[in-house]
């Protein structure tokens, strides 16, 4: 717990210049980010490595890093294209000595090969989708966390691809989802 409150202080630092998330959330950091970021461990079964594309402020790629960190073969990803998300990910990844890499390019184009690709607050599901087809295609699991839209999205995301899906109800935010997503290819 201590690494997780010492990642809250750097990123309420960081993101008093930088605007890493909405100020107004930093207030319900442990719900808002940092147990709805947790709680992917429980869907991911076996899943050691993962890709957190667009990982921004961190998560929730941070959080499981954070977690993961001491069991063996766990990796993290933490994939952006923005230099300056970038070097505040490395600060944390670097300060906290977390399992993870920090991957300053676009999400679509990396050759990673992981058990779990994840992203958070990245893109509606059509454009997301596209982003981690690389990475499912490699054999990855997918899981998303998504808003109250996400069936909306999903529907939307059908009319450009073919795949399997289950939503579950978040347990961090009554309004949330966790979106799994199998058998992707495009229409």
């Amino acid at each position: 717990m201590a690494d997780v409150d010492a990642f809250r202080l750097r990123l309420i630092e960081a993101n008093a210049v930088m605007n890493l998330v909405g100020p107004d959330t930093l207030p319900n950091f442990w719900n808002r980010h940092a147990w709805d970021s947790a709680q992917l461990l429980d869907h991911a079964g076996e899943g050691r490595t993962w890709a957190d594309l667009g990982a921004g402020a961190g998560f929730p790629g941070v959080i499981l890093a954070l977690l993961l960190k001491g069991r063996a073969g766990a990796h993290v990803w933490l994939v952006d294209s923005l230099g300056k998300r970038c070097r505040f990910l490395q600060d944390v990844v670097t300060a906290l000595d977390l399992p993870a890499t920090v991957v300053n390019g676009r999400a679509e184009d990396q050759k990673i090969k992981v058990d779990v690709v994840t992203a958070r607050a990245v893109a509606p599901m059509e454009r997301l989708l596209a982003y981690a087809q690389p990475y499912v295609l490699r054999g990855a699991q997918a899981l998303f966390l998504k808003g109250e839209k996400a069936e909306d999205e999903l529907i939307a995301a059908r009319k450009v691809w073919h795949f399997q899906s289950d939503l579950m109800p978040s347990r961090s935010d009554p309004r949330g989802r966790i979106v799994t997503v199998r058998s992707l290819r495009r229409v």
